[in-house]
């Protein structure tokens, strides 16, 4: 191919692609959410009176309360409460026959989060270390677990999957490459993706969505 139409072809490439993501009205935006949690704006302000840098952001939050939302009468585990902005999406996609855990080792943050979600019976946060909760936990098998902290992530993933039941949903975020990632972080996110791709009893999708989200299913 001559190099004159290869540079109309990417020129053609490149114009499609503004239109498609920046141009249309689906393009979704943090700005173009709209049905948030009642909780949130408190949970927002919380975040900035303590400093807290790390939450999660609307569109990850709106994705899992979609997939919560599929699984009526549900339970579901996170991994890494926070300041529960995540949480609140996901109770916010419950019915009420549905239970969460929410597991975090930072005392100062279950406490806070623990007060906005004390009313609500089907919320169960628990202060402890992420990885002793893995290894001990014997109760029921979960419809959907979000991992968003390092115990059921990069260690402890085989003894969380096996947590999950048949048709169960498996999520993390923060997979694309982030600028206040360690020297080395990088390397260990591939390995994680490579190994969770290579995963015969569960689906596999990697989504350029949030800080890149890696949705799975357990079908086997």
């Amino acid at each position: 191919m001559c190099p004159q139409k290869v540079r109309h072809l990417l020129g053609a490439h490149q114009f499609f692609r503004d239109f498609l993501f920046e141009s249309l009205p689906w393009h979704m935006s943090e700005n173009s959410i709209k049905n948030i949690p009642k909780i949130l704006p408190t949970i927002q302000k919380k975040c900035l009176e303590i400093g807290f840098t790390m939450p999660s952001d609307l569109l990850i939050g709106t994705f899992l309360k979609s997939l919560v939302a599929s699984k009526r009468g549900g339970s579901f585990l996170e991994l890494g409460t926070g300041i529960g902005l995540s949480l609140a999406w996901m109770v916010d996609g419950m019915d009420n026959a549905s239970q969460l855990i929410s597991i975090d080792n930072d005392p100062s943050l279950t406490k806070i989060v623990s007060e906005w979600f004390a009313l609500d019976h089907r919320v169960n946060i628990l202060c402890q270390d992420g990885a002793e909760w893995i290894k001990t936990y014997t109760g029921e098998k979960f419809d959907l677990i979000f991992a968003d902290t390092w115990p059921g992530k990069y260690y402890e993933l085989e003894e969380t999957l096996a947590l999950l039941k048949i048709g169960g949903f498996y999520i993390i975020d923060d997979m694309n490459s982030q600028p206040n990632w360690p020297e080395g972080h990088a390397e260990k996110a591939k390995t994680l993706i490579g190994k969770l791709e290579s995963l015969k009893d569960f689906t596999f999708t990697q989504l350029d969505w949030s800080t890149g989200v890696i949705l799975m299913c357990k079908i086997s």
